[in-house]
């Protein structure tokens, strides 16, 4: 039986999950073991012929300790799900080939690099096409199917002078990192040298590959023109490029280069854009003469710019921006079949809708809009869009949008919310301290209870160009599963709000933006939600930096937790992957008057101050926000007598994404919030082996 979610207007909102089964069933609070009962639904890809959606399902595999990929096709109309890629095998970037006959992915089968693979539609084993050493990073298939354009980065010189030299290659022992670049780190990389990823064309009947681009650049977000002897692409080819984040859209001859003496000449670029912010994600308008992209205008507000969508002539005569006047964040895009507008996904207020424009200028129209979140969207050859969307209790599925219908056409997650009571999500506003409005969101227990207060969790989002919204948030409903209000405001800072909201904290963080996250708490005493005598504070990124602030501002809260923050600012200038942001807001730690800023701003400099029990988390190998200094604010916290651990997990980057050291995670912020909020909790007696343990320092 096939249960769909419908509704029939324009600018729809569905109430997620409406498509799980009727059946009696006792209904259960949400668990840590959860999370791996959860596939990340994304990349929704229409088949030509309209028959088919192809998605991937990310799911983690506490037992394996291994995160994979999956796809899954699902029929446009009546049927269920069906995977077509090993499940053993991780497998991601689906892509129709354009008659339909085969479904492309990436994935890095046994030991090898990631390769493009092909399955037949009617069935078989999957193809290895490409056979690339450094293995290819994106890719998308010619309008006539017999080409690829890949992205790969250049080839390590010593191995190129081995082969040349009639030799065997093999890396035994790494040798020293020689660094020339001022953008030298990069999370989840390490550092970096001087090889650049460029585009290629590959050949799928001669299987010939030939570089098409070149130069001391990055280039990326490759884009075909309609009739397949153009690409547009995105790249920073200003003088230095490490110094800036002037990227712009550019378009190149979609044919190989001529040789000379076994070099590739390249062909002549077009320069389509020529702002001096950051434009990218190019999208060609059907009739090849239009790209829609997205650009970042105002130079001097460039690190908290709002990303407008624009349109530019495909043979660089000019930029029109369509969104001025939104102001707002724009994300996904595409031109409609017919050229006659552009769809995208913006934040605005704690929403993301799929909406559209006129490609000539006018009112944005809002598509799915409401309490829900569209991440992602493809268009379908009759003009039905495939998008996966996510709502408060509800994780992403795909849906189709047509005849203005959006219909759920993925259950990936059905049966797991229909066996769990979740919390209820409220959007809050309130005033915060000098009168500005602001607002969040309130994650209540179960089975919430008016007039009754409960342990408070404020979660500070990171960032900070970034906002809470509609999607379901894993973290906060476990914590409500276990008895906490848990509070989401989105403070200054914030996009969504516009861009003087977002720009509010330039060179001032934790200033307003602390008195917005304490009048997030303020307000949900005032409503009678929140016991004042039981509070938390937690946030992770940007949300442990001012999770810090906050600590060293007051002792209100009884339990804090901090995760890849930093606190002495000046110790991150040239040690993290941020020393154009450093220079741009802050400038040079070396000059007297900059100095003096990096130093008002680091909560270190207010340390002594703080008594609240702190609970410090990070990954070992991150160039993000460097574990650094989170050692920092142990040791110093320690020294004073503050109650604080620390833990690093191994191996880990920016994100904690091995399953054990999830799991990890999530018991942890559930035994230090439930022993210091009077909330005892201990973990369930589960025989896991991890695969690292973390390393916990202090007590």
């Amino acid at each position: 039986m096939d249960r769909r979610a419908a509704c029939v207007l324009v600018g729809c909102m569905v109430v997620l999950g409406s498509g799980s089964p009727c059946r009696a069933q006792e209904r259960r609070s949400l668990t840590v073991g959860d999370y791996f009962r959860i596939g990340g639904v994304s990349d929704p890809r229409v088949s030509p012929d309209g028959e088919w959606v192809a998605f991937t399902v990310a799911t983690d595999d506490l037992e394996a300790d291994e995160s994979r990929t999956r796809i899954w096709m699902v029929p446009s109309g009546e049927g269920e799900a069906i995977p077509v890629t090993a499940e053993e095998e991780s497998s991601s970037d689906p892509r129709w080939s354009p008659d339909g006959r085969y479904l492309s992915f990436l994935s890095a089968r046994g030991d090898g690099e990631t390769q493009v693979w092909t399955l037949y539609r009617g069935g078989g084993e999957a193809i290895q096409r490409t056979d690339v050493e450094e293995g290819v990073s994106a890719y998308e298939w010619s309008p006539d199917g017999t080409r690829l354009v890949l992205v790969i980065q250049d080839p390590d010189p010593e191995r190129l002078e081995a082969e040349a030299n009639g030799e065997d290659w093999e890396e035994k022992t790494p040798g020293p990192w020689v660094i020339d670049r001022e953008q030298f780190k990069q999370d989840y990389t390490g550092y970096l040298d001087r090889r650049r990823t460029h585009l290629y064309l590959f050949d799928l009947a001669t299987e010939q590959l030939s570089q098409l681009t070149g130069g001391d650049f990055d280039d990326s977000e490759p884009a075909w023109s309609p009739d397949g002897t153009l690409l547009a692409f995105t790249s920073n080819r200003t003088e230095d490029p490490d110094l800036n984040y002037d990227t712009d859209v550019w378009v190149v001859s979609a044919q190989p280069p001529e040789m000379a003496d076994d070099e590739p000449l390249f062909r002549e670029l077009v320069q389509v854009t020529t702002n001096p912010g950051p434009d990218g994600t190019p999208r060609w308008s059907p009739d090849g003469t239009l790209l829609a992209h997205t650009s970042v205008t105002d130079v001097d507000a460039m690190l908290y710019g709002t990303q407008h969508l624009a349109v530019s002539s495909a043979s660089g005569g000019g930029t029109r921006v369509l969104t001025e006047a939104v102001d707002r964040m724009v994300y996904e895009l595409a031109f409609a079949p017919d050229g006659a507008s552009v769809y995208f996904t913006m934040e605005d207020r704690g929403e993301q809708p799929l909406a559209r424009v006129p490609v000539g200028g006018g009112e944005v129209e809002r598509l799915i809009a409401g309490r829900q979140v569209v991440s992602q969207f493809a268009f379908g050859p009759s003009g039905d869009v495939a998008a996966t969307v996510s709502g408060p209790q509800s994780p992403r599925e795909v849906f189709l949008l047509r005849d203005g219908a959006l219909e759920q056409r993925s259950f990936v997650n059905r049966d797991l919310v229909a066996e769990l009571t979740l919390g209820s999500v409220e959007k809050v506003s309130f005033a915060s301290a000098d009168g500005t409005p602001i607002e969040g969101f309130a994650i209540k227990p179960p089975g919430f209870e008016e007039g009754k207060r409960y342990p408070t969790i404020l979660d500070i989002h990171g960032g900070p160009q970034a906002q809470y919204d509609w999607r379901f948030e894993f973290e906060a409903q476990l914590w409500a599963a276990h008895g906490y209000l848990v509070l989401h405001p989105n403070p200054r800072g914030s996009t969504g709000y516009g861009q003087a909201f977002c720009l509010a904290i330039w060179r001032d963080w934790g200033g307003p933006d602390f008195e917005d996250v304490m009048a997030a708490v303020d307000d949900a005493i005032a409503r009678g939600w929140a016991d004042p005598d039981r509070l938390a504070v937690t946030g992770w990124s940007y949300g442990g930096m001012l999770t810090n602030h906050v600590i060293t501002k007051t002792g209100r809260f009884r339990a804090a937790a901090t995760g890849a923050s930093a606190t002495l600012y000046v110790v991150n200038y040239a040690h993290d992957q941020y020393q154009r942001w450093w220079e741009q807001e802050l400038g040079f730690p070396w000059e007297p008057a900059a100095r003096e800023l990096y130093e008002r701003m680091s909560p270190f400099n207010r340390v002594a101050q703080v008594t609240t029990p702190t609970l410090i988390l990070g990954g070992e190998e991150d160039w993000n926000v460097p574990i650094i200094n989170s050692e920092q604010l142990y040791l110093a916290l320690k020294r004073l007598g503050v109650e604080t651990e620390l833990v690093v997990y191994p191996g880990e980057y920016h994100g904690i994404d091995t399953p054990s050291h999830v799991e990890d995670l999530e018991e942890r912020y559930l035994e230090w919030f439930g022993d210091h909020l009077d909330n005892p909790w201990s973990p369930e007696d589960e025989e896991v082996e991890e695969a690292a343990p973390a390393v916990a320092v202090g007590g």
